[in-house]
């Protein structure tokens, strides 16, 4: 069975749901049998870009990449606003005001760092157990809370134009949990406009950028006969932020057994432990004591 990451370079009008379909298709097609894959962060159809997509033992490594910094570009048509803040849905308000560059230069710096705002109503998230998209689609006036993101990165594309603007493309690196919808939104109010977003583009989602992904037709070769290994990742390559932790045999089997090590010297942290080349677990260093957050049934794993 395969373990590791096919990063796809979503297109646009894919569901991310639809891909890891994609994926298992393609995967059974090329007499895989049953595997289990999951998303590394949704992407809304309208977007394309990098989807992290986890085969077999990687999805344990999943929610970490939902928790994962991410990047993307994003274009900003001012003048009018829409009830899902892209092109999906349906004008709501518009207005003449169009900003300069030097004004759009000059309001950027407010949204840059740890901000509030108030996510998308057509949005996945929760209001009174209830998705927020399903209460908005059915007429509902919902009322979003607003909570704290971090916006690490906030620049404009391009070169400085003459005169008022009509639209801007942006470039963002973000923190869990930033809708760039409600960014965009918020950016063309203080402006003194109003406006939404007409292209998405996720560059990058945690360790994985546009240069790892791949097309749909190059996932779709795999299906047809092409070798899986051309295109999957590794396990560990969702974990390149993560320190390595090299263990001896004992100290391996130990942990394959969910067993607490101590007296280790290493500094406090999350580490990815190994045996040999093959990883191990995702472990927890505290006060020299070892811990198991994820362990992993990878093959030549001590026993």
């Amino acid at each position: 069975m395969p373990d590791g990451w096919i990063i796809l370079d979503k297109p646009v009008g894919l569901g991310s749901t639809q891909a890891v379909g994609a994926v298992k298709r393609n995967l059974r097609e090329a007499g895989h049998g049953k595997v289990k894959v999951g998303h590394g962060g949704t992407l809304d159809p309208l977007a394309s870009g990098v989807l992290p997509i986890a085969l077999g033992e990687a999805t344990k490594l999943a929610g970490r990449m939902l928790d994962a910094t991410k990047a993307y570009a994003f274009t900003i048509v001012f003048g009018s606003q829409t009830d899902t803040l892209d092109l999906e849905g349906q004008v709501i308000a518009i207005s003449d005001a169009r900003p300069t560059w030097a004004e759009v230069a000059a309001v950027l710096p407010c949204f840059t760092g740890a901000i509030a705002q108030v996510p998308p109503a057509f949005s996945a998230l929760k209001v009174d157990g209830q998705r927020a998209y399903d209460r908005a689609r059915a007429g509902e006036v919902v009322e979003m809370p607003s909570r704290l993101v971090t916006i690490h990165a906030l620049a404009a594309m391009g070169e400085p134009p003459e005169g008022a603007l009509e639209a801007i493309t942006l470039t963002a690196t973000v923190s869990k949990g930033t809708y760039v919808r409600s960014l965009a939104r918020d950016i063309a109010l203080a402006l003194g406009t109003l406006g939404h977003v007409t292209m998405l583009r996720r560059s990058r989602a945690g360790p994985f950028a546009l240069v790892h992904a791949i097309s749909l037709d190059n996932l779709n070769e795999i299906g047809k006969g092409a070798r899986l290994e051309r295109i999957l990742l590794p396990l560990e390559a969702g974990l390149d932020d993560i320190p390595a932790l090299t263990l001896d045999p004992e100290q391996a089997r130990a942990v394959h057994q969910g067993r607490v090590l101590t007296g280790m010297p290493q500094q406090d942290g999350l580490y990815c432990a190994y045996h040999g080349r093959v990883p191990s677990a995702l472990v927890q260093l505290s006060g020299g004591s070892l811990s198991v957050v994820r362990g992993f049934n990878l093959p030549d794993v001590a026993e």
